[in-house]
């Protein structure tokens, strides 16, 4: 993995495969490069480091080509120099770009090796480019070679090939990992998403798992594995190239956070009105599928997990309704009770995260009564395989760490636990008030966002420090979860969160001037537990930071860390409200302390791999 660009064109196609990587690098990578095609001369180049190393080769030593392929690497197989960068050769005749993992690659490399093929790098890509240079060498055309190489491929994979016998010519080919088709007039083009092509075309086909494309500058064919052709729509995209660019702000990350309110607006818009959700949000029939929910088993990776487990708490507490939630990654790796009437929620941001498709792959094998998804890609293989879907609408996110994907997220799962709630029979005053209570959402996540200079006073508190304990309970857990992996992934000042009441079970230890500890507070049935839980931080000399909701009634203690004061809006949307400083806190200390805000180091946005 983790970027794909690719493209055949009556221009020299180089300057569209450096855009386009560009346009990927907040997937996260550590090489790039780029393969482009002229009769007879297959040129390649390929940088350990960023895309602008790349962009820097190519202007000392330019190359040029009518087709062309190109790659952005997140090291699996192979540590990341420029060996084991993308594109791969075989014989200078057959180059290949890939995102994924295969899963036997090392059985072929000893099989190709004994047939004579010699191995430049310590990838598993390789191998694709041998296959496929034996089936040219057998006489196949590179599209029955192509396709008869990926037939032998355990595991996932989204490839782009291309050969100096057929130019003009791009093969791609899915299975577990995305690619899209790019339609223009008199060129065409392969990416990992949309967002690599948006400058070149807003016409697109969105591959199936298991279909294998053929590129050319006049058409597009596409087929089975078994090599026969199919139908596949052209679809026009509402993404502009203008949703993918900073704009006045300095980060991605920054843009997004203050994004949210008209995400969320989005989220909402056509989906309640009269203090009430409307009908057949979820899909056709939706109602007849949640009447019968008697269990919901969620399944999530990294924040959205987080997001899942706030939605735990909803759904037991309005709806009635067990609810169970689970990292995706451990999922097909346990032998799992599926009680009756059991829904299974899947919930990704890009709706290609590997770990929940497979989760969601191995659920329609275990008798679940229907499959739910909450996304943000239309056109994703999550949302293609689930049974109902609710879209996210939180428009493009580039930075790496997740924020308006949360909070849409848990936007689209309060609706549906509103719905669910009010099949069951929910009080309909409650119910109507809840509704009103989402509705004023975006100016509430506003309102929080005007603290902004009060969250970047308090984040030069936390330059110098190198640990942080972060405290919730009940449904704001999981916020103190997901505020502390976005202060961790981004500064990289190690933090932990806990359940306030867990405090004296063992972290109370780690307690000393040194270690800020963040505690999230709103106003609830809680809140008097949570202040004896606070009482114990300052008893022990620790630095306590309070983010409280304004009728919380906690005292500032200026000597002993800081308090900021927010309107939450109510129990309902508290948690989405109260992420939102907890998002500015990690951006701030994060640019304070140098680090690459968007691209943090060692991590990639789309995981497409297990």
């Amino acid at each position: 993995m983790c970027g794909i660009v690719a493209a055949t064109a009556k221009r020299d196609v180089v300057p569209i495969l450096i855009a386009g990587l560009k346009a990927l690098e907040y997937r996260g990578y550590d090489s790039a490069g780029l393969a482009v095609l002229e009769p007879g001369n297959l040129q390649r180049l390929r940088a350990k480091g960023k895309v602008r190393d790349l962009e820097a080769l190519q202007a000392t030593d330019p190359i040029a080509g009518s087709t062309g392929i190109a790659h952005t690497r997140w090291a699996t197989h192979g540590v990341p120099n420029t060996s084991n960068a993308h594109p791969l050769v075989s014989r200078d005749d057959v180059s290949v770009v890939h995102n994924g993992i295969i899963e036997n690659h090392e059985a072929l490399r000893a099989e190709l090796i004994a047939a004579g093929y010699a191995f430049t790098s310590e990838t598993d890509t390789e191998v694709i480019a041998h296959l496929v240079h034996a089936g040219l060498d057998r006489g196949l055309s590179l599209r029955e070679a192509t396709r008869q190489a990926v037939n032998r491929l355990h595991g996932a994979y989204a490839i782009a090939v291309l050969s100096q016998r057929e130019p003009g010519h791009v093969i791609g080919a899915r299975r577990g990992s995305p690619l899209v088709v790019g339609v223009g007039e008199g060129e065409h083009f392969l990416g990992s998403d949309v967002q690599a092509l948006i400058r070149e075309t807003r016409r697109f086909v969105y591959l199936d798992e298991g279909d294998l494309v053929e590129i050319t500058r006049e058409r597009f064919e596409v087929f089975d594995t078994d090599g026969k052709p199919l139908s596949r729509t052209v679809k026009t995209t509402d993404l502009s190239a203008d949703a993918v660019e900073r704009g006045e702000y300095r980060h991605y990350m920054l843009k997004e956070i203050f994004e949210q309110p008209e995400a969320v607006a989005r989220t909402l818009e056509g989906r309640i009105a009269g203090n009430r959700v409307l009908p057949n949000i979820f899909g056709v029939d939706a109602d007849a599928l949640l009447s019968k929910v008697r269990h919901v088993h969620i399944v999530a990776c990294g924040t959205s997990y987080h997001a899942g487990l706030v939605a735990r708490y909803w759904f037991e507490g309005m709806a009635g309704i067990p609810c169970m939630v689970e990292v995706a990654s451990e999922y097909r790796y346990r032998q799992g009770v599926v009680p009756a009437g059991t829904l299974f929620l899947a919930i990704s941001q890009s709706g290609e995260t590997a770990d929940t498709l497979a989760a969601l792959r191995e659920g329609k094998t275990r008798g679940y009564l229907g499959s739910v998804a909450i996304c943000n890609v239309p056109e994703s293989s999550l949302v293609r395989e689930c049974d109902l879907v609710l879209m996210t609408r939180a428009g493009p996110e580039i930075g790496v760490a997740s924020t308006k994907a949360f909070t849409t997220q848990l936007t689209a799962l309060a609706l549906l636990v509103l719905e669910v709630a009010r099949i069951n029979g929910m009080d309909k005053d409650k119910y109507q008030r809840l509704v009103a209570q989402l509705a004023s959402l975006p100016r509430v996540i506003a309102e929080a966002l005007a603290l902004d200079p009060q969250v970047l006073k308090l984040a030069e508190r936390f330059v110098p420090k190198h640990h942080a304990l972060f405290l919730g309970r009940g449904a704001h857990w999981p916020v103190a979860m997901e505020g502390a992996l976005k202060l961790k992934e981004i500064s990289y000042i190690h933090a932990e969160a806990y359940p306030a009441g867990e405090l004296k079970h063992g972290p109370l230890a780690l307690v000393d001037e040194d270690m800020p500890v963040i505690a999230v507070a709103p106003n609830n049935q809680l809140l008097e537990k949570l202040k004896s839980n606070l009482a114990e931080v300052r008893a022990r000399g620790g630095e306590l930071f309070v983010f409280a909701d304004a009728g919380a009634g906690i005292a500032q203690d200026p000597a002993r860390g800081a308090l900021l004061r927010i309107d939450s809006g109510g129990d309902l949307i508290a948690p989405m409200v109260l992420t939102v400083p907890l998002q500015l806190l990690a951006y701030h200390v994060a640019v304070l302390r140098g680090t690459d805000v968007d691209q943090p180091r060692n991590l990639a946005k789309s995981v497409t791999v297990e």
